[in-house]
């Protein structure tokens, strides 16, 4: 990687697209502008996996203002990663043409394995500590989950759920009731049944959690008095 130059990567997220413009300095990579905008593409899947005509257009406005801010920069110092929802879309391939008029740059749909890789890469070169880390990432349409040891994830997984998902599956109606929690979260043990016991069996000694909803929960239990932030069942539950 040369000196003195600016690199980009952008996010296409199920719930909100994120971009970091970045200038390396010195074999330094420092951060220049970080941008975010919600989308909620995952809203507009239908029940064939189908996306509205409303949500593309909601994330080609996104891209188009991102276009802005990427002007100048080669095509080799630019990652655009889709997620989940263009990975499940029958029609992302409407999206994607659409979007190539409005940047000059390839966009690589990871997998989901290849997505709770990068998670984890990030979380850790933040928390290089020795013991084994778990890191889940709620996204808007999937949660990543990855146990690893320093920069090494063990234990790769994406699971189908996310908070825009199950928000429009359990909560469409903007009601918030005790069964339709109830109904949520045996959605989620099933989910999580098929990797539940290998996840135990290796155990973790830190818990991490990365995203928007998780920010969201912590400053939620912060203005309930939980001044340290700190994620529980039992202040979940409480």
């Amino acid at each position: 990687m040369s000196e003195n130059k600016h690199i980009a990567a952008i996010d296409l997220g199920s719930n909100s697209f994120h971009l970091v413009v970045a200038k390396v300095v010195n074999g330094d990579v420092r951060i220049v502008s970080r941008h975010k905008q919600r989308v909620r593409l995952a809203s507009g899947l239908d029940s064939q996996n189908n996306l509205s005509s409303a949500s593309i257009q909601r994330g080609l406005d996104c891209l188009a203002q991102f276009a802005q801010r990427l002007e100048g920069l080669e095509i080799d110092d630019v990652r655009i990663a889709a997620t989940h929802t263009l990975r499940v879309a029958n029609n992302a391939h409407i999206f994607l043409s659409r979007a190539a008029t409005i940047l000059p740059y390839p966009i690589e749909i990871i997998s989901g394995t290849e997505e709770a890789r990068l998670i984890y890469s990030g979380v850790t070169h933040t928390q290089i500590e020795a013991r084994n880390k778990l890191v889940v990432d709620i996204g808007g349409g999937s949660t990543e989950i990855t146990i690893g040891k320093k920069l090494t994830p063990i234990i790769l997984s994406s699971k189908a759920m996310g908070c825009v998902s199950y928000t429009h599956k359990f909560f469409d109606n903007g009601k918030i009731t005790r069964k339709a929690i109830k109904h949520a979260m045996l959605a989620v043990s099933q989910n999580l049944d098929s990797t539940k016991s290998k996840y135990l069996k290796t155990g973790w000694d830190v818990a991490l959690c990365s995203s928007g909803t998780a920010k969201a929960i912590r400053d939620v239990l912060m203005g309930l008095g939980y001044e340290d932030g700190i994620i529980s069942q039992p202040r979940l539950m409480s």
